[in-house]
Parts: C-alpha cells; structure tokens; sequence
C-alpha cells in the first residue's frame, strides 16, 4: 500500500518503529497498513489536522495498536533476536512505546504525550518504569569520574536507585583510568574537568582505546563536546541535571550497547 502526501516521507521511520514495538516486520507492516488504512477513511484525520505529520502518524499507529490486546507479533521469535530488541519485547506494552518514542524516533516529551494521548506526567512515569525495567535487565558495576563530592554521591544515589552498582568514584585522570582497569564497568559517567586539572575527555579516550564501555558525560559545558567540528559523545547530560534525564540516559545508554568515543584533540583545556 502506498501512501503519499506529507505522511509518506515518515513511513520508513514507521515501519522501523513498528518492527522493533512488535518483534516482527511482517506483524508491524500489517499494524503501519492499518493505520493509513484509518487515515484514508477518515477514522482519524480530524486528530491528524491539528498535529504535525509525524506526531500524527505515529499516533494513529498506536491507536490501532492499543485498540488490541498486543504489542508485539505472538509468533515472533523474540529471543534469537539483537539484545536490545529482545529487552524491548520484555518491557510493559505502555512502558516500551513511551520509552521507543523518546530513545528511538527521538520525539520530544510533549509529542510523546500527544501520540500517546495521555499528559506529560504519565509519560515522565512510564520512562521512569521502562528505566526501572531496563535496569532490571542490564544492571550492571559503574565507575564514575568526578570531582565534586556532591555531585558524585548524588550520582551515586540515582545509579544505586536503579539497582547498579557504583564500584568506584574517581577525581583525576590517574585515578579514573586506574578504577576502570580494576572494576572493568560496564558503565562509565564522567565530568570533563577533574580535581587534577585534566581532562576528563582525555581520561576516556583512553578508557575507550582499551576498553568497550559506554561512557556518559555529565558536565556544566556542554558546548565544550558539542562543537560540530570532530565526534562527539553519544551520550550527554547538562548540570544540573534533572534524576528523570540521569535514568533516561543511562538506560539509553546500556539498552543499545553503544560506546560514545569522542576522538580527536581535545580542547576541553585548551
């Protein structure tokens, strides 16, 4: 079936969200069929008119979704496939959508409560539930590199919150590369300026070179990593920083397996 006009150029992203959501490109495909099918009747163009066209289309979706009783496709094989699409079929049905709208198809908050049609607040909770969830699947010994005690144990206390385990709190750069080499985490947060004066972006570098972790920045200047003119990091989180984006970022982080590995000088000193 094909679909043009300004929802066309979305159903690729679509059909993306609907295979990982469901377990199954064929039970997906039928699901994204039925949608434009209830666009075309008219079912829902009265609630596409006041939407953007992608908030629009990924809420019709899940309109015919939700009006069943799955999620995900009752004959797929789940579990031969990538570890981040078998954690997201072991996620609640609700939790699972809120959690792909942010993570995946990169919707803001507030698209992700249109879509869904619910408040805000809700979708702050069901994050909340697919981090907790998420957590309970890939928990996991983490190292975190920062100079401000505070900070630190506040960190502490929201990683622990989600049921990791903080090995070691490392200020220098001797110190972090020496925690990583003892605890080999499976996760890593760090600040970009330490209590030595180095450079935390230099610290991971080398963390990175010898090992395969995933690394959050957690730093008061952003800009210094979000330069536009060499890698930046993956993962990234502004001071102060809200609990809800910590446990969001960190089970983005450890769902999808992903090392941010900023390369290049570093001009966090310079």
């Amino acid at each position: 079936m094909t679909f043009s006009g300004p929802f066309g150029a979305h159903l690729p992203q679509l059909r993306r969200f609907a295979r990982i959501l469901t377990g199954s490109q064929r039970y997906g495909d039928e699901k994204v069929t039925a949608a434009l099918e209830a666009m075309v009747d008219g079912r829902t163009s009265a609630r596409l008119a006041v939407v953007k066209p992608r908030v629009g289309l990924y809420r019709s979706f899940l309109k015919v979704i939700n009006a069943g009783t799955l999620n995900s496709d009752p004959t797929a094989q789940v579990r031969e496939g990538p570890a981040a699409e078998r954690r997201i079929a072991a996620l609640t049905p609700r939790a699972r959508q809120a959690f792909l709208l942010m993570a995946v198809e990169d919707f803001d908050i507030k698209e992700a409560a249109t879509i869904l049609e619910t408040s805000e607040d809700e979708v702050r909770f069901l994050i909340d539930q697919a981090g907790q969830e998420i957590a309970g699947q890939v928990a996991t010994n983490v190292v975190i590199i920062e100079d401000e005690p505070l900070i630190a144990m506040d960190l502490r206390y929201h990683l622990q919150s989600l049921g990791h385990h903080v090995s070691q709190i490392a200020r220098t750069h001797k110190q972090a590369l020496a925690a990583v080499e003892m605890h080999q985490p499976g996760l890593v947060l760090a600040d970009i300026e330490l209590a030595d004066g180095s450079s935390g972006l230099v610290a991971v570098n080398e963390i990175v070179k010898r090992f395969s972790v995933p690394v959050i920045f957690v730093t008061a200047y952003p800009e210094r990593l979000l330069t536009g003119d060499r890698p930046e990091p993956t993962f990234l989180i502004a001071k102060p920083f809200q609990p809800e984006a910590l446990k969001a970022v960190v089970s983005q982080a450890l769902f999808f397996e992903i090392n941010a590995r900023p390369e290049g000088r570093d001009r966090a000193t310079a």
